[in-house]
């Protein structure tokens, strides 16, 4: 069992800058890919970005230049860089977890609320 926990969200104005943490336990944290969704009001979750065991990540457009996912395997976090943001970009921001023999994340944090103010 891995146990997610996310911080950093708020308030915050257009073109300001948020960086949210999310915190895991429970198993091998290094061995588990890592990602940030995404879920705004009255919308689907959507992907945000993704970053793999050895580092190797990707992004959503909207997202691309001015996002940045990072991971620090000994202190068992990932990181989500949040620059230029933008009133879309509100949403409630979650952290998940998969193993690298499966393509659904098995395990999801309660999320962080992030709002731009324009």
């Amino acid at each position: 069992q891995v146990q997610l926990v996310e911080s950093g969200g708020g308030l915050v104005q257009a073109g300001g800058s948020l960086r949210l943490s999310c915190a895991a336990s429970g198993r091998t944290f290094s061995n588990f890919v890592m990602a940030w969704f995404r879920q705004a009001p009255g919308k689907q979750r959507e992907f945000v970005a993704v970053i793999t065991s050895v580092g190797n990540t990707n992004y959503d457009d909207s997202v691309k230049g001015r996002f940045t996912i990072s991971r620090d395997n000994a202190k068992n976090t990932v990181y989500l860089q949040m620059n230029s943001l933008k009133p879309e970009d509100t949403a409630v921001y979650y952290c998940a977890a998969r193993t690298l023999t499966t393509t659904m994340y098995n395990y999801w944090g309660q999320g962080t609320q992030v709002t731009v103010s324009s």
